[in-house]
């Protein structure tokens, strides 16, 4: 939980303030608070850090997915290509939208395989949608260029990655839309919370339309305002955005931590001849939340994992058997267990994901130790932490 272990007197001063008005919702009467709102602030700030013209708060990461692509227009039977490495929330949202997720291979960046993409692409396709596991990013140039080619919007899912950049911008910006997540186990946290930025004005003016039920927000009388289409309820409420207010002008001093740990383990490892580390595209720079390593085999791999474990190294993922982000273990979506009928646009365009051969994820992804970087760990602390990983490591290969 990188964010939340460093909450402090900003963060409790922020909630206070709102407590304090009476106001916890972001729309509605302006009570004690004359107009100003938390989540207004913490659009503005996010919209500077981003480099950015639109913000907008949402829920939750998964609802800033959702409302993203329900803002540029995706909807039934229109396919979003995705990659088998992320978290399930990415189909998650593609299909409350009744559109269709493409899984797609991962290369050694853990995240979409630029050549496998442009395979994937159909007459129905209208979205990439790579996803920036990890703390670090896709090949950025090489899928802006395919969805230039073939008229398509690249949405970028950096849920796992603010803070980190690609040639200069930062990674959610570069892309037709962007999308964050703040919920605990994240770098910065609201507790639970999400973003969507653009710089498309079109896709922001439906973005805050969508998630609040379809209010156009015009003028003060909530009850006098029109609804210009259907919408739904993925608002942020006041509390959580005032934590996220404390926590983002923190994110250069988390970063700094995380770049610390992150170094002083790749260091110790990378004298041991059989690690060898995830590619980072040139001109990128990660968010340093993750030090993900290769092994030889699949074989060492888990032996390695499970004795990390067994020595008492915390933190360390093996998500090749890992039910919420990898593929192999996405049965419901697989088989489609539903609580109710999926659109038929869905049953008809899902493709049989028994039958798939993602072999190419499965060499990357089998052979993947990902060691999260806390912010808590102190320096000699991440020291001691990476002469036991080292001497575990060696032990095994």
């Amino acid at each position: 939980m990188p964010g939340f272990e460093l909450f402090g007197d900003n963060e409790r001063k922020q909630v206070q303030d709102v407590l304090d008005s009476g106001v916890l919702m972001r729309y509605g009467f302006d009570g004690n608070r004359q107009g100003h709102w938390k989540a207004k602030e913490l659009e503005a700030a996010l919209a500077e850090r981003m480099q950015t013209k639109h913000v907008h708060l949402l829920s939750s990461g998964t609802a800033a997915l959702t409302v993203a692509l329900a803002s540029a227009g995706v909807g039934a039977g229109d396919e979003v290509i995705m990659p088998t490495f992320t978290f399930v929330a990415s189909f998650e949202s593609i299909l409350a939208i009744g559109a269709v997720p493409i899984l797609v291979d991962v290369d050694d960046t853990l995240t979409l395989n630029p050549k496998m993409v442009e395979e994937a692409i159909t007459e129905r396709t209208k979205v990439v949608m790579p996803v920036h596991m990890c703390g670090s990013m896709a090949d950025l140039v090489a899928l802006k260029s395919i969805c230039t080619k073939h008229g398509l919007l690249l949405l970028e899912d950096a849920c796992q990655a603010i803070g980190g950049s690609y040639q200069g911008k930062p990674l959610g910006s570069i892309g037709d839309l962007g999308c964050f997540s703040f919920d605990y186990v994240k770098t910065i946290t609201c507790g639970e919370g999400g973003a969507l930025i653009t710089n498309n004005e079109s896709y922001y003016e439906n973005a805050h339309k969508y998630s609040d039920h379809g209010h156009d927000h015009l003028g003060s009388d909530r009850g006098a305002e029109q609804h210009p289409f259907l919408g739904y309820n993925f608002r942020i409420s006041e509390l959580h955005a005032a934590v996220g207010l404390a926590q983002v002008s923190r994110l250069d001093d988390f970063l700094e931590i995380q770049k610390r740990n992150y170094t002083i383990l790749r260091e110790v490892l990378s004298s041991i001849p059989e690690v060898t580390f995830r590619r980072v595209p040139e001109g990128g720079v990660e968010n340093y939340s993750f030090l993900n390593f290769f092994l030889p085999t699949e074989e060492i791999t888990r032996k390695l994992h499970e004795n990390l474990g067994a020595s008492g190294v915390d933190a360390c993922f093996y998500w090749y058997d890992n039910n919420w982000h990898y593929y192999r273990k996405w049965e419901h979506l697989t088989n489609l267990k539903s609580l109710g009928s999926l659109p038929k646009e869905v049953i008809d365009g899902l493709p049989d994901y028994s039958k798939s051969d993602f072999s190419a994820s499965d060499h990357w992804i089998g052979r993947t130790i990902s060691c999260l970087i806390k912010l808590s760990w102190m320096e000699d602390e991440v020291h001691q932490r990476a002469e036991r990983m080292a001497g575990v490591i060696k032990e095994v290969v």
